[in-house]
């Protein structure tokens, strides 16, 4: 039940940013485009937004953060948005692969969670959560793949997708640095965020 005119929900504890055609169960579902079945219409690029600080216990982000002009901007709004110990859920598409959509404004590395964290200054951006968990896929977003890959293709990606995934993730930096030239790319790094309770 919305709070506001705005359709803002006050008991929201999960967020869903970006959502497209893909809304989370459970979550308040936020996405731009008319077309996506979103509970809430919000520019993510506006900050800051329409929601009190510490109100969500969990936000998803799911190949959200290439679309945006400032993902440092954007990780600190999430931040405020969080409560401490919340969690957030961050997809990105790895810069092997980052350009294949043509509104992506960058891709990323497995060096993106250094600038949140205060014991790497020279990166440190200010904004601090810990890195609970991290993960190149080379095989990722499945919903999408039934679009352009038959019922054989989607099996044969998955099973490959699998054993590129568990050598990558025994060494994620040297894969991302090397071993994605081999394997023609990671679709995507997994990243999941801790705020800090003590702040």
């Amino acid at each position: 039940m919305p709070s506001s005119e705005s359709g803002v929900r006050s008991h929201a504890k999960r967020l869903n940013l970006g959502c497209g055609q893909f809304p989370l169960a459970g979550y308040l579902n936020v996405d731009i485009s008319p077309a996506a079945p979103a509970d809430l219409r919000l520019d993510l690029d506006q900050i800051p937004y329409p929601f009190p600080d510490r109100q969500f216990d969990e936000i998803v982000a799911s190949h959200l953060l290439e679309h945006l002009r400032d993902p440092f901007a954007a990780m600190r709004e999430w931040h405020r948005l969080l409560r401490p110990g919340g969690r957030l859920e961050v997809r990105v598409p790895h810069f092997s692969r980052g350009f294949t959509h043509p509104d992506h404004k960058r891709g990323f590395d497995v060096s993106f969670p250094l600038f949140f964290d205060p014991r790497y200054p020279p990166w440190f951006t200010g904004t601090h959560f810990e890195l609970d968990r991290l993960r190149l896929r080379w095989n990722a977003q499945p919903q999408l793949k039934r679009y352009v890959l038959s019922p054989f293709g989607r099996g044969l990606a998955r099973a490959l997708g699998a054993i590129i995934d568990a050598l990558a993730n025994l060494a994620p930096f040297a894969a991302s640095r090397l071993a994605c030239f081999w394997v023609g790319g990671f679709e995507e790094i997994e990243l999941s965020f801790v705020r800090p309770r003590e702040e």
